[in-house]
């Protein structure tokens, strides 16, 4: 039997109360729209991608304010749930939920492992149809092997097919190779990918040194490489420590190395102090603004640019007087406070370029076929808008920059690239699924989560899982106020208890039954 329920998305601080306060009155931003029977099951998730808690509710009646209810949000409450219990669920995926009349929701609790007989037709998810040749290797592996290989090993088969000219017969050889080794790399059910995965990566990052190297080519510049820039990674940082872009030009201008040099000082980002002296007089009680002509040249900008720049000091009606070879700020009235504030504030005032991007440096690429931009700092959602960016090739290492323009799949594929390429600069070989295993992990939310206490371990299910892992105490006096079970599911908690992990030969559970007597 499938059962009736309500879904919706709640914080962990709400959750947290109705465990300490249950039974409670809950004041929700949503209506109950049809007649139901009590009790009603609700499911609470914390991040919309799966259920993680199952309440119990007795009774729903229109929203009046009322003293000891606890409230989902501060504003358009709608309906009270009395809620009897609440209770920790191991995390249902949603897609096992099935959307009903009326903003309901069936969960599926019965379930068929099986293939049925009318979606065996296998459908290849792909951008694009298959050629004639794709087609005719797909017919082969699904009539020779019985097997799915993914559209993207089909594509290799065929380009080799016809690079190298194979007829039919070693053709045939070469999809019998491919398989052979696609079958050899498939995971055993029940393996501990996560171990292995962990396993993998930790052995050789042992070995990575924790300097700051040169930038490829470019003397310059300095970017972290090695354990810092791993660590980096997996902790998903806001910021980089050393953000940089590798900014690529449009087909017409990218052998240009005059017009190159002009996009890059439209990027660079000029300040006041880059350009000039500032100068805070206490004589005058006023700023003095020396440009220096040499550096103004060299950045392409004009005094007229640094009086039109103060006007985005709104905030103070500035008196600015041009004084031929000088500039003189001074505040309408007196203040040595105001007046070193306004020294400092006028240092930072940006004339041109890109935010965030101190330096822009033009230099051949690795292939020595165009010329391209590197940047000190990065602002991916600005360079791009740029008409001679061409953003398709264009690039930061700064991950959650990435997410933000650019979405979480992008995201998903710069961790993997990011990691894999600062252990191979180091030499070592890790193959690319741990890697990829990692990356999913970070954003199979819809977010960057970091690996750590305040990510994905500080998330886990499990109470002795997340106090193995760090500040043991809290975990643990938190669990006992709010009455948590642990239903040792996870690795790290049966083996504190000290009994068998549920992976491999220890998640099979063998069950003797003897034949009747008759």
């Amino acid at each position: 039997m499938a059962e009736l329920s309500i879904i919706w998305k709640d914080k962990m601080e709400n959750v947290d109360k109705l465990k300490m306060n249950a039974p409670v009155y809950y004041a929700v931003d949503f209506e109950i729209k049809r007649e139901v029977k009590f009790p009603l099951y609700g499911y609470i998730t914390l991040k919309g991608a799966e259920a993680n808690y199952r309440v119990k509710i007795s009774a729903i009646e229109p929203y009046e304010s009322r003293e000891g209810i606890l409230k989902k949000t501060t504003r358009n409450l709608k309906s009270l749930l009395k809620i009897e219990t609440v209770q920790d669920i191991s995390a249902i995926p949603l897609s096992e939920f099935k959307k009903e009349d009326g903003g309901y929701l069936k969960r599926v609790t019965k379930f068929s492992y099986g293939i049925l007989e009318e979606q065996k037709e296998f459908e290849i998810k792909k951008f694009r149809d298959m050629t004639d040749d794709e087609k005719e290797i797909y017919e082969i592996i699904k009539s020779e092997y019985d097997i799915e290989l993914p559209f993207s090993l089909i594509e290799k088969i065929v380009k080799v097919k016809k690079e190298m000219g194979l007829k039919k017969r070693d053709t045939k050889k070469l999809i019998s190779k491919v398989v052979e080794i696609y079958r050899r790399r498939m995971v055993d059910p029940y393996e501990a990918v996560g171990i292995v995965a962990a396993q993998s990566i930790g052995e050789p990052g042992t070995q990575m040194t924790l300097r700051t190297f040169h930038y490829a080519g470019v003397a310059e510049m300095n970017v972290t490489l090695g354990l810092p820039r791993l660590i980096e990674i997996v902790d998903a940082r806001r910021e980089p420590s050393t953000p940089m872009m590798e900014i690529y030009l449009r087909e017409d201008i990218k052998n240009d190395e005059d017009m190159v040099k002009e996009v890059a000082k439209k990027i660079e980002s000029t300040e006041i102090i880059d350009v000039a002296d500032v100068i805070t007089s206490v004589a005058d009680m006023a700023i003095i603004i020396q440009p220096d002509p040499k550096k103004m040249k060299k950045r392409g900008v004009k005094k007229e640019d640094i009086i039109e720049s103060l006007a985005k000091l709104k905030a103070q009606k500035l008196v600015v007087e041009d004084e031929g070879d000088r500039i003189k700020v001074k505040l309408p009235e007196p203040s040595y406070k105001k007046l070193y504030l306004l020294g400092e504030g006028i240092k930072s005032l940006t004339l041109r370029g890109v935010r965030g991007i101190k330096r822009a440096i033009v230099r051949k690429s690795r292939d020595n076929t165009e010329w391209v931009i590197y940047t000190q700092g990065s602002n991916l959602a600005d360079v791009l808008e740029i008409d001679e960016v061409d953003g398709k090739r264009t690039r930061t290492n700064n991950i959650l920059e990435i997410a933000d323009v650019l979405g979480i799949e992008a995201a998903r594929n710069a961790i993997i690239e990011e990691a894999l390429n600062t252990l191979q600069q180091q030499g070592l070989n890790v193959d690319i699924r741990h890697i990829m295993l990692v990356a999913d992990t970070m954003t199979y939310n819809g977010i960057v989560e970091a690996i750590g206490r305040h990510g994905i371990a500080g998330q886990k299910e499990s109470v002795l899982a997340r106090a193995a892992f760090e500040i043991t105490s809290k975990h643990l006096l938190t669990a006992g106020v709010l009455g948590e079970e642990d239903q040792l599911k996870g690795v790290a908690e049966n083996i504190i208890v000290g009994q068998p992990v549920t992976l491999g030969t220890g998640a099979v559970t063998l069950i003797y039954k003897p034949k009747k007597k008759r």
